[in-house]
């Protein structure tokens, strides 16, 4: 389908990619990861014909086709939505107006004609052709593509050019999806979806009958998506043939061997250029130090790349507070005639972790800044006691001051006894040496927002708001935050479109939908079972009512005793283990070096003895190493 020759990219001087082969298969559905700026973007690019390669060559399949979407910068207007996504299907509009027109003519041919024959067999055949490629139904198609990623039926009629820039991605997106190229490139296409949107799409791209290529900062999303990970890292592209939960715990293992063949190989290295320095001025030991010496210079030389910088920080600890956080009892809230919410009544406790959910529009970001302390038309709001509110919100990082220093807006709010902490803080959040004196307006969306989560660790608070906190965060900073917010002892109120951010920190979902609050105790898997199955809704006061038996309680005391025993068994072994490949390591470089020894070069009974005992040692050390990873995977 797809095949990199030779392929280099360079950028003023430096190598972006360096003498790459890499082949995508037919079918194939491939998730780009890496860094930020290793260059997912310009691989993604450079196939799609927008950037040239500094050298090599991009093979396509013959009669194959690409169609690449951006990030964002894709602006339509000038037409109705369903006319301009219907555009996409030139093609089998051009066919519909020949059969129209051979329609026509065939009226006014008699079937008597010497032509009429001819042109009753193209006729035949060009309605074939526009059947199969789905003529009869593109209308359907439209519909069925633009529902799926969110817009509205009574939209369809509108002027693109009324829609936002988020939306305006959609309509590409859907474009692109109709025109079923044979290798579909799609950057950051989840980065404009609400999650209905990221579920249909993750269908929709599952079932798709071409390759995908695409980069995502949605853990879940790669998961369903994706039976293939490439790693875009240090120049080159690494493949594993899993998904991305596997291909984490894949690479781990990889470079984890390659840290230890770099190790074996500088004790080599060290071993020959000792040897080559002691006996470098001895005529009779002139041929063994030749020997080794082209023995050194064969040795191709293992570079380990640099480590990726994580973000490690933890949130101040909150302070005490009453079992209640928030309450709320029938309240309302109305943009003019338009009613968000109806006299809605949610009930937060101190210590969960509540997700709001809802499609794009329904009034989770409303819900969050009524919580917040926004002014609503009825009802009550009452916050708990003790209770100190930190909101983050959707817009957060717009409220940064761009003429400042990245160090500056941070110091601008730093009560006195933070300032001393306050260049660890930034550098636990990525902002390292001349970085933090970078102007806030030359930020990258990303870095705003890490810089804006930075400031919500200058005080202490106990309940936490945060509306959309990993919009561009990727996936190492998205870990790294979900890390701390389970860490954190207080509550924490979110929205998210990110489903496995949900599933790793949920411990109960409320969903807002035409104007009230459903709330499910569990995390999102078990809201999308209850809402999709036969069950009731659990309304917050049903929630409230459900009682855990007594039994319940025990058969899973029993159940999570059992797993931690298992557990303790497993790491047990594991410790076993590595003290044995410690061992077995030790026994083989002790038999390397007798190997080496000059003294043994003579005495050939001794070097077979050693060589057996090497390749035992050797034996038993994989055997060592491939229990460790059944255990460990």
């Amino acid at each position: 389908m797809l095949h990199l020759k030779n392929f280099s990219k360079d950028f003023v001087g430096k190598p972006l990619f360096s003498s790459i082969s890499w082949h995508l298969k037919k079918g194939e559905r491939v998730g780009l990861v890496g860094e930020n700026g290793a260059g997912k973007t310009t691989l993604m690019r450079i196939i799609a014909g927008e950037v040239e390669a500094s050298s090599g060559e991009t093979q396509f399949a013959k009669g194959a086709t690409a169609g690449y979407l951006p990030q964002d910068g894709i602006i339509t207007r000038g037409k109705p939505l369903f006319q301009e996504v219907m555009g996409a299907l030139a093609d089998l509009q051009q066919m519909e107006k020949e059969l129209d027109s051979l329609t026509k003519e065939l009226e006014q041919v008699s079937h008597n004609s010497p032509d009429y024959t001819g042109m009753l067999e193209k006729y035949g055949g060009l309605q074939e052709e526009f059947r199969i490629k789905g003529g009869y139904s593109k209308e359907s198609e439209v519909a069925i593509v633009l529902n799926g990623l969110g817009f509205l039926t009574s939209e369809w009629d509108k002027d693109c050019g009324t829609f936002s820039g988020g939306w305006q991605m959609r309509i590409a997106l859907a474009k692109l999806l109709l025109k079923k190229p044979n290798l579909l490139l799609l950057d950051e296409p989840t980065n404009h979806l609400d999650i209905e949107a990221r579920n249909w799409l993750e269908s929709y791209l599952c079932s798709y009958p071409f390759s995908v290529i695409l980069v995502s900062h949605d853990h879940f999303f790669l998961d369903a998506v994706c039976h293939k990970i490439s790693e875009v890292w240090n120049h080159t592209i690494t493949d594993y043939h899993c998904n991305y939960t596997n291909y984490l715990v894949q690479r781990e293992a990889r470079v984890d061997a390659i840290r230890e063949a770099k190790k074996r190989q500088d004790e080599e290295v060290e071993k020959l250029e000792d040897f080559i320095n002691r006996f470098r001025y001895k005529a009779d030991k002139a041929a063994l130090v030749q020997s080794r010496i082209k023995q050194l210079e064969k040795i191709e030389r293992i570079i380990i790349p640099p480590e990726r910088r994580k973000i490690h920080f933890k949130f101040p600890e909150p302070p005490k507070s009453g079992r209640i956080a928030m309450e709320l009892n029938g309240v309302t809230k109305s943009y003019g005639s338009l009613k968000v919410l109806d006299r809605v009544s949610l009930t937060i406790e101190k210590g969960e972790r509540i997700a709001l959910v809802g499609h794009n529009g329904a009034g989770k970001s409303t819900l969050m800044k009524l919580l917040a302390g926004g002014e609503f038309q009825a009802g009550e709001r009452t916050a708990g006691h003790n209770v100190v509110i930190d909101y983050f919100a959707q817009d957060q990082s717009d409220s940064l001051d761009g003429s400042k220093t990245v160090y500056e807006e941070l110091y601008s709010e730093a009560p006195y006894d933070m300032v001393p902490k306050l260049r660890d803080m930034l550098g636990a959040f990525l902002f390292s040496g001349d970085d933090i004196e970078k102007k806030v307006s030359v930020l990258s969306g990303g870095e705003r927002n890490r810089l804006a989560l930075a400031k919500m660790l200058l005080r202490p608070s106990n309940l936490l708001l945060m509306d959309e906190p990993t919009n561009h965060l990727d996936l190492f900073s998205k870990e790294m935050l979900l890390d701390a917010l389970r860490d954190f002892q207080g509550t924490v109120v979110f929205v998210s479109h990110d489903r496995h951010f949900i599933d790793g920190l949920a411990t109960r979902v409320v969903e807002v939908d035409k104007g009230n609050l459903n709330s499910y105790i569990g995390d999102y898997e078990y809201y999308l079972a209850k809402k999709n199955g036969a069950e009731a809704v659990v309304t917050e006061t049903a929630a409230k009512s459900q009682v855990v038996t007594k039994e319940e309680r025990l058969k899973e005391k029993e159940e999570e005793k059992r797993q931690q025993k298992e557990e303790r068994s497993r790491l047990k072994k594991v410790a076993e283990l590595e003290k044995s490949i410690e061992a077995a390591e030790k026994d083989i470089r002790e038999l390397e070096e007798r190997l080496a020894d000059p003294e043994t070069a003579n005495d050939y009974v001794l070097l077979q003895k050693i060589g057996d005992e090497h390749r035992e040692a050797s034996s038993r050390l994989a055997e060592f190493y491939q229990e460790w990873e059944a255990l460990t995977s």
